[in-house]
């Protein structure tokens, strides 16, 4: 294979309602069927009237991005200091949610497309019947990789050919079978794009010759396919989100017993497994189905329904304030401890007399 990178150049300014597909035609006549047309998606923003106003300095502005940021945020990954990794409501996971304030006025902000595979799509459909041309799009943004210094164009949207090339299935020239090989190449076509069109240089299109032989007639799912599935993203969020996660996952858990009877041995493994970090002297007992259903439910207050076992806990003797507050955080460890486990559990009112004891239902 044998490819070329060829800048599209002379597009000039884009404006909001401008035709890309004349202003890239009439830059770039010799483009030709097969084509891979490789377009900034500040352009094709523009063009749909993507755009903010906001102050052009001074806190009013930063205010200001803020609150669109926050518009276009689907949920918050990672955030340090002022810096805010989002995913937005098309899946994507970058810094700022793609908002732009470079090669554009100070007082606006450009917003990624609504749409970038429908916008592909858009684009595509126009040269193809206004100027005869069969091509592939893809629409770039910049973004940053986990692990990595340094920035790279990524596709957003693609249309004529797919976003994936799947080589499951195939074998190497040492007999082995590729079982998960999945090349993203709108990916890497998009960094080859960018290679030409640069950060400075005003020249928003590139093209890539040679790639394809063909167009692919079904566009699929578009650059879409190239969003992680949320049940297989192990890194969904940075790591002091995904502690605090936990522990609110925890205490959701933990909030009223699980749905089916409380499992003794997965109980017993919790309390063995907090055996080791608990203060010295606090104690915790398992009391199991059938003592609690020899009669120790009518001793208990509050007793919730569902619940079948308990665990009961004390600490050190004799107790002091601060064994008090170790004895609480021996207790969340233990709710934790039981949640990984699988087991609900609910903190009772402590039986009268007891101030210092607690009793969790199971």
């Amino acid at each position: 294979m044998r490819l070329e990178i060829l800048p599209v150049l002379g597009i000039g300014h884009v404006t909001e309602g401008d035709d890309l597909a004349a202003l890239i035609a009439g830059a770039a006549p010799w483009l030709r069927d097969g084509d891979v047309l490789v377009v900034t998606s500040k352009i094709v923003s523009k063009a749909e009237g993507r755009l903010v106003d906001v102050p052009a300095d001074g806190p009013e502005r930063l205010a200001a991005r803020d609150e669109v940021l926050a518009s276009e945020t689907a949920r918050v990954v990672a955030s340090r200091g002022p810096t805010r990794i989002v995913q937005t409501h098309h899946g994507f996971v970058m810094a700022s949610a793609g908002i732009d304030a470079s090669n554009v006025d100070k007082t606006r902000l450009v917003l990624l497309p609504v749409d970038p595979d429908a916008s592909a799509r858009a684009l595509r459909a126009a040269l193809r019947a206004r100027y005869d041309l069969d091509l592939a799009v893809i629409i770039t943004d910049t973004m940053g990789r986990p692990w990595r210094n340094g920035l790279t164009d990524v596709a957003l949207g693609v249309a004529g050919m797919p976003a994936i090339r799947d080589h499951r299935g195939e074998v190497d020239p040492y007999g082995n079978e590729l079982q998960l090989t999945q090349m993203a190449v709108v990916d890497e076509l998009a960094g080859a794009g960018e290679l030409i069109k640069g950060k400075c240089d005003q020249v928003p299109v590139a093209v890539v010759r040679g790639y394809l032989s063909a167009t692919s007639p079904d566009d699929s799912a578009g650059a879409q396919a190239l969003v992680r599935d949320a049940a297989q993203d192990l890194f969904s969020l940075g790591t002091a989100e995904a502690r605090a996660a936990g522990l609110a996952d925890a205490a959701t858990l933990t909030d009223a017993p699980g749905p089916t009877p409380a499992d003794p041995a997965a109980a017993r493994r919790a309390i063995d497994a907090v055996a080791g970090v608990v203060a010295p002297g606090t104690v915790f007992t398992l009391v199991d189905e059938a003592d609690v259903r020899a009669g120790l439910i009518a001793k208990v207050p509050g007793w919730p329904d569902g619940a079948t076992a308990l665990v009961l806990g004390s600490p050190p003797a004799p107790v002091d304030p601060m064994d008090l507050v170790r004895f609480g955080a021996d207790l969340h460890r233990l709710q934790v401890a039981l949640a990984a486990e699988g087991v609900g559990s609910t903190v009772l009112p402590p039986p009268a007399g007891s101030p210092a004891s607690a009793t969790l239902a199971l």
